[in-house]
């Protein structure tokens, strides 16, 4: 009998991913441990590794398939001694049938609300087109291919989009022949204009189509991103805090330890400096090192610090845990080598899931101050300017010295003003004196 290869669960949370890409086809021999796949989960693209041996009789599902459930059967492995016809012709394992949702009250369609406010007035003789299934009732078409089709008579019902989503656009109907429109159903009374309000969830989003563009689909990891920065900034009440720090003394100590390390091939990085003066900046303030839980107060006893590393997928927080118990040569050597496994998205759902507050730095590309957004359910996140010469007040007398700002976003439910001013405070400290993070 056929053995059936399934759609894994990669992460404890994981419900569905992107088979993004198959590494075998049918016919291939496969053992324990051979790489069968990459999936793509709402975190990082993941290899599939397989756990049978045989051949690889008929794949299921084709690569790039979005939302595959986990435990959807995805391929048929031929065991050992099995044909691999029979194999391939056993009957396709039937998922279990979706509940079908209770149709939504009688209303004004979600996209019709919206474009009822990102498009301009239609023309009175506009017909009324039908909709396509998946779009309650209307037909999917921006403003400019409605309006082009009522100038030229052209039913959009029969016309095939090319749009996002099958959306008919303005070149669908500039070659279309005119043809009469189905009669509109009378209305029973008029219907008040749809108040202005926010744009549905989901649904299609106006933009201009005249302008030349290309249309990306996003990954699972970029859809996640979206959502999460969303949720943050809509929920999480932001204060933001900034201090500027002078760097000569964590240069001149860095530039000092990178000697003495050179011989075991580590190389300091300031980003390395600074993940550990803030870890041990939260340990000395351990009010900043918090999770508001709705009616209590989640407080770690470990300083584990996400560091934001931007990935052709997205940006990704891989963990540095302990950081703040941790030295300067391992902090430097895991970062490294978590970097460089986020970038090739080889991180295991634990490297990247969790920490108790966040660390992003884009002094390297010149950015003098930013706020970041928080990284929930943490309450806290350092964002790192430039490093760079400024005129500054040293022991009263005008000099120049190197000076980077540094912007503290709080959770104000969590952290209050004056305990955030505290932990910003500690961490130049540890910054302009960098041996006391060291002790």
């Amino acid at each position: 009998m056929a053995i059936e290869i399934k759609m894994p669960a990669l992460s404890p949370t994981m419900e569905e991913g992107t088979l993004a890409k198959w590494l075998v086809k049918e016919g291939d021999t496969v053992k324990s441990g051979d790489l069968m796949a990459e999936i793509e989960t709402d975190k990082a693209t993941m290899e599939f590794e397989a756990v049978d041996e045989g051949v690889i009789a008929k794949v299921l599902v084709p690569e790039g398939t979005d939302n595959v459930k986990v435990g959807t059967v995805i391929a048929l492995l031929a065991g050992e001694g099995e044909d691999v016809s029979a194999a391939a012709a056993a009957p396709t394992p039937t998922p279990a049938p979706t509940p079908t949702p209770a149709p939504a009250p009688a209303a004004v369609p979600a996209p019709a609300k919206e474009e009822a406010k990102a498009a301009p007035a239609q023309p009175a003789s506009a017909p009324a087109a039908p909709a396509p299934q998946a779009d309650g009732g209307r037909v999917k078409a921006s403003p400019l291919a409605r309006r082009i089709a009522a100038a030229k008579g052209v039913d959009l019902a029969g016309v095939a989009g090319s749009g996002p989503n099958g959306r008919i656009v303005k070149a669908d109907v500039e070659g279309a022949k005119p043809g009469a429109a189905p009669a509109a159903a009378p209305a029973a009374a008029p219907q008040a204009a749809a108040p202005a309000a926010a744009p549905a969830a989901a649904g299609p989003v106006w933009y201009d189509e005249s302008i030349p563009h290309e249309s990306e689909k996003l990954s699972n990891i970029r859809k996640t991103i979206a959502r999460r920065l969303t949720e943050a900034k809509q929920t999480i009440p932001h204060i933001y805090l900034t201090v500027d720090i002078r760097l000569d003394a964590l240069l001149k100590l860095r530039s000092e330890l990178n000697k003495q390390l050179e011989a075991r091939d580590v190389k300091l990085s300031v980003n390395d400096m600074l993940i550990k003066a803030l870890a041990v900046a939260l340990q000395q303030v351990p009010k900043c090192n918090v999770t508001f839980a709705g009616d209590h107060l989640v407080k770690y006893q470990r300083q584990d610090i996400s560091v934001a590393v931007s990935t052709p997928s997205g940006l990704i927080t891989p963990i540095i845990r302990d950081a703040a118990n941790k030295g300067l040569a391992a902090i430097s050597t895991q970062m490294k080598e978590l970097a460089g496994r986020a970038k090739d998205n080889k991180l295991k759902p634990e490297e990247y899931q969790g920490g108790t507050a966040s660390i992003s730095n884009m002094g390297m590309y010149g950015i003098k101050q930013f706020e970041a957004v928080i990284n929930p359910p943490q309450a806290m996140i350092m964002a790192i300017g430039a490093g760079e010469k400024r005129p500054y007040i040293v022991d009263d007398a005008l000099s120049i010295a190197t000076v980077m700002s540094a912007t503290g976003s709080f959770d104000h439910r969590a952290i209050d003003g004056a305990d955030g001013a505290e932990l910003m405070k500690v961490f130049k400290e540890l910054v302009e004196a960098p041996l006391g993070m060291l002790a």
